[in-house]
């Protein structure tokens, strides 16, 4: 690669993208770890995205109406501090640059959303910022039909390179991308023909423009390292009627020894080949320094965007105060007032009805009331609808000729449905809840893990969620998902057994901005199970039933703590033990051990009393159940059988009659 030539062409242009080179090659030196090979591959192209293209305010990182810049490939996230820090991002200070990968700096390896203003969303698990971006696009289209294009009008930018590429959810995303014609997404491919393992034709010989091309997508391509020949790609893809793919030939590590290796994906710390690469830049300032004239230019590249702003408050400010209190409610995540009083009166009618329906039929007469009010949310449902019971009658479906729809047919793509609500609920504005088989959350686990991880309320919504899913057999019925769903710090997990109890999980899961929810919902009708108190329901765990509602006048002589559809178990093998052998059982409803876990020591010991035994119930895994100190589980460690349900429930023992044996044979040691 002719450096001096790249240089002599377009000086401004090198000095001002070799600033990026210099500061990754002197942060992953001092950290003595990180990726520099691709932020100095792809300096040029982001060099010339953020100064000629990008629509943003350095000084005011979370203007609704910026464009969303999104590095896919997380592992060069020395790409996006340097950028933050040259355009004059507020806590992207250079201490944070020097400090990166370590200890208490927000300049993490991979960037992570919330710990620094400017970073879109969590990446370094490849393909997952691609997969997003589509969500985030599909919400920019929403709210731009919704609410016009004077309030949302952007773009969605996507840096991804051969990893994210290969991964297979980057496949589910661009076919859908495709698919919703989704104009404002433009994906900017780093080209370089590097992975870890040594060049991409050692395991890969597809045509990503072709394959780009056969999904819908309008592919471009350019020089890399050419600032005109990126502008002139960079226009057109924004004036594609489609989403967008640009090809960006890159040399990988450009200018260092390692360039188009393996080895410049990862750390370049050897001094002297640091040295040799910065003298063939051109570059003589020390570690950690930017020319005055560089940094200044690039702060005016992070003030440009600031009359665009002031612009758009404007404009803003010009609209009704509801409309205004509307809009900042939704980008907020707050529900609205008439939320609770509209799961109320679901509660009511459920209390007046004794409905026997099955918890997914439950969960569509709670969003037939919810989505009418809430009309922020979008659902969907990986080609499951009629059996996830996720689209009502007011929603429409959201399609190229119709961006006011609020369904989404996602086809049979799980982790991409996954990926896509986590970009819908981080671009703000909008509420996402999809559904799939609950044991097709294998399929959507990465994308799971990461709404977790972010703390971004999206609404899973798992239906099938046992064994009584019946003859579709052990390949669709959960076993061990329950348990593994709940060992995922910062997701809440309820498993509902009735129209009450999903209309409360519904209602916690929409209130909270700060935590994604799993609705793990039966197939099978359940009967109402009758309340004294709707109150405590939401605490995840209450009593359901004492032993003087079955005609015993004594104290609990043992719990039974049950989930889901087991819950109708509990209350019948409670009715079961008092009538025929007089013992006093007190019924625990857990639709939610998460929630559960959460709550004082004051309450916990109010619904599960101290020296009583417990017996749980649930027709899964029984790892989970041990901490809260129970002496027998009726539960599930293996996988189940093709039968009719009823024919299954037998099998497995869960039935009344083992549950009540189960808490005689507790009682009796």
């Amino acid at each position: 690669m002719d450096i001096q030539t790249l240089r002599d062409r377009h000086p401004d242009h090198w000095m001002r993208a070799t600033a990026i080179r210099a500061l990754t090659l002197d942060a992953v030196a001092a950290a003595n770890s990180g990726h520099s090979g691709m932020p100095m591959g792809m300096a040029d192209v982001a060099t010339v995205l953020f100064a000629n293209h990008l629509k943003f305010d350095a000084s005011a990182p979370r203007w609704p109406d910026r464009d969303r810049f999104i590095l896919s490939a997380g592992h060069g996230s020395m790409l996006l501090y340097s950028l933050m820090y040259l355009t004059g991002y507020p806590d992207m200070t250079l201490d944070q640059v020097k400090n990166f990968r370590q200890w208490g700096a927000i300049t993490a390896g991979h960037p992570e959303y919330g710990h620094v203003q400017g970073v879109e969303t969590t990446t370094g698990p490849l393909g997952q910022g691609i997969s997003n971006a589509v969500g985030f696009a599909m919400a920019e289209e929403s709210l731009r039909a919704r609410w016009g294009a004077k309030v949302q009008d952007h773009y969605t930018y996507v840096i991804a390179g051969d990893g994210c590429l290969m991964e297979g959810v980057s496949q589910e995303a661009i076919g859908l991308a495709g698919r919703l014609q989704l104009s404002r997404l433009i994906v900017l491919w780093d080209d370089n023909g590097i992975t870890i393992d040594g060049k991409v034709s050692l395991s890969d010989v597809t045509d990503q423009k072709a394959r780009f091309a056969a999904s819908g997508w309008d592919v471009f391509a350019c020089d890399g390292h050419d600032p005109e020949d990126i502008d002139r790609a960079i226009a057109a893809a924004k004036a594609s009627p489609r989403p967008a793919m640009i090809a960006c030939k890159t040399h990988i590590a450009i200018g260092h020894a390692a360039q188009d290796t393996s080895k410049g994906h990862g750390a370049l710390t050897d001094k002297a080949q640091m040295q040799a690469a910065k003298d063939g830049y051109g570059w003589t300032s020390a570690a950690f320094e930017v020319p005055s004239d560089v940094k200044s230019w690039w702060e005016e590249v992070g003030a440009k965007g600031t009359s665009a702003r002031t612009d758009w408050e404007a404009r803003m400010s010009a609209l009704s105060p509801a409309k205004q209190a509307e809009f900042t409610r939704i980008f907020a995540g707050d529900a609205p007032n008439k939320l609770s009083s509209t799961i109320r009166a679901v509660k009511k009618q459920a209390v007046e009805d004794l409905p026997k329906l099955a918890t997914r039929a439950a969960s569509e007469k709670v969003l037939a009331a919810v989505n009418p009010v809430m009309t922020e949310t979008i659902g969907g449902s990986a080609d499951l609808t009629g059996s996830n019971n996720t689209k009502t009658a007011d929603m429409g479906v959201f399609t190229p000729e119709d961006r006011k729809g609020r369904y989404v047919y996602y086809g049979i793509r799980e982790h991409g449905m996954a990926a896509a609500m986590n970009g819908l609920a981080l671009h703000g504005g909008v509420r996402a809840y999809g559904g799939t088989f609950m044991c097709f959350t294998d399929y959507a686990r990465p994308s799971m893990r990461l709404s977790a991880l972010m703390g971004v309320p999206v609404v899973y919504v798992m239906t099938h969620d046992s064994i009584g899913l019946g003859e579709d057999g052990p390949t669709h019925q959960s076993v061990e998902h329950a348990a593994s769903l709940r060992l995922i710090p910062n997701l809440d997990v309820w498993r509902p057994a009735d129209t009450a109890e999903t209309a409360v999980a519904w209602a916690v899961a929409l209130e909270n901005a700060s935590r994604p929810t799993a609705l793990l919902l039966s197939r099978q009708n359940l009967p109402y199970a009758p309340k004294s108190d709707l109150g405590d329901i939401s605490k995840g765990a209450y009593v359901l039933a004492e032993p003087s509602e079955v005609g015993l006048k004594k104290k609990a002589q043992a719990v039974i703590i049950a989930t889901g559809s087991e819950v109708q178990l509990a209350l019948k093998a409670q009715e079961l033990l008092a009538k025929e052998h007089k013992i006093a059982v007190r019924v625990v409803s857990m639709p939610s051990t998460t929630t559960f876990d959460r709550q004082s020591a004051a309450f916990k010991a109010s619904v599960l009393p101290a020296g009583v035994p417990r017996v749980a119930v649930e027709m899964g895994s029984t790892d989970g159940w041990w901490k809260y100190g129970v002496a027998a589980v009726v539960g599930l460690d293996t996988y189940g059988e093709s039968a009719p349900a009823p024919v299954l429930f037998e099998h497995f023992g869960f039935t009344p009659a083992n549950v009540a044996d189960t808490v005689r044979a507790v009682l009796a040691k």
